[in-house]
Order: structure tokens, then sequence, then C-alpha cells
């Protein structure tokens, strides 16, 4: 028995859902896109013809793709905490054309809010300008001076052993 137009867009945006291509919040605007489109196909069939599906234009709501535990790419629809260099780069993209492309701003992170919050929390404890050379002599001039920061000396690493050397033999005495 043939499904309605209807049902079939629920089942085609439950899957998107289930795999993670979309985002909750994008789940009701995907499911009328895709009920657009499959009405269009249908049209289509009825009428016998076989020219190419009218474009549904939507605009791309970049605030969207970024939520607070995912960030969607809006090239390929996969989700992260991030979206990295390396994978701008299977676009052909790095991070300012990706901007530039969906009028994100420049000062616009490309991670989840969760994330960079985590990362500001981060550099707010380790207080990392405290270590640099221009703010240790900021505080020298300005009479502040703060004490030393401790810094650990690194690790050593412990090479393996190239090979492991056999106890030498023991020489007979003849006598």
């Amino acid at each position: 028995m043939p499904q309605s137009v209807l049902e079939m867009a629920k089942e085609l945006t439950m899957a998107f859902f289930e795999t993670g291509n979309v985002p909750p919040e994008d789940m009701q605007d995907t499911l009328q896109r895709t009920h657009a489109t499959l009405t269009a196909l249908k049209a289509q069939e009825a009428a016998g013809t076989t020219t190419a599906l009218p474009a549904v234009e939507t605009a791309v709501n970049w605030r969207k793709s970024i939520t607070k535990h995912a960030v969607t790419c809006l090239e390929c629809g996969k989700t992260f905490k991030q979206l990295s260099t390396r994978h701008l780069m299977r676009h052909g993209l790095d991070g300012r054309s990706y901007r530039a492309k969906y009028g994100i701003p420049r000062t616009q992170s490309l991670a989840a809010k969760e994330t960079t919050a985590r990362r500001k929390q981060m550099a707010q404890e380790r207080r990392f300008w405290e270590k640099t050379p221009t703010f240790r002599k900021a505080q020298e001039r300005d009479g502040n001076i703060a004490p030393k920061p401790e810094v650990a000396a690194p690790k050593r690493k412990r090479t393996p052993p190239t090979r492991q050397r056999k106890p030498a033999r023991k020489q007979r005495s003849e006598g």
C-alpha cells in the first residue's frame, strides 16, 4: 500500500535525525522542505514530465548550525564539536572562506558553545598571559611584581633500547 507524502517525509526526516544529520531544533524545517520536495516529485510523476525539480530556496541560517553541544557543517551536514581546518579543507575551504560563504562573522567561533566555554574556563584557570615576558616586564615596570610562575621541567621520554645485549659467555680456561 503506497504511503502518503507526509508519512514519507516524516520517515525521511526521522532517518536524518537518527543518523545525526539534522539537529533536533531543525527537524520541523527539514520536514517541511522534504514534504515540499516530495510533493513536487509526485506532481511531476502525475504529469509524466521529466524536467528538473524546482529549486526550493531556503536561506541557510548559520546560527542554527552552532548549538550548545555540536556544530553542523553547512557543506555536508555532519555534526562535530568543532569544524577543524582539516575538515573544511575536504570541502576546499578554510575558516575565512567558510565564514564568508555563509555570512558568518569573522569573530564567531566554529565550535560548539559548550566547547568554547570550556576552553575559556581553562584559559582563565591557567592564566597563560601571566607567563609571557611582556606581562612580566609590565608588572615589574608598574611595581606589581608577580611571583615567577613555576614551570615544571618537561618529562623526559624514555627511549626503548635498540637491542638487548646477551650476557657475555664465560671463557673456558684450559688447564
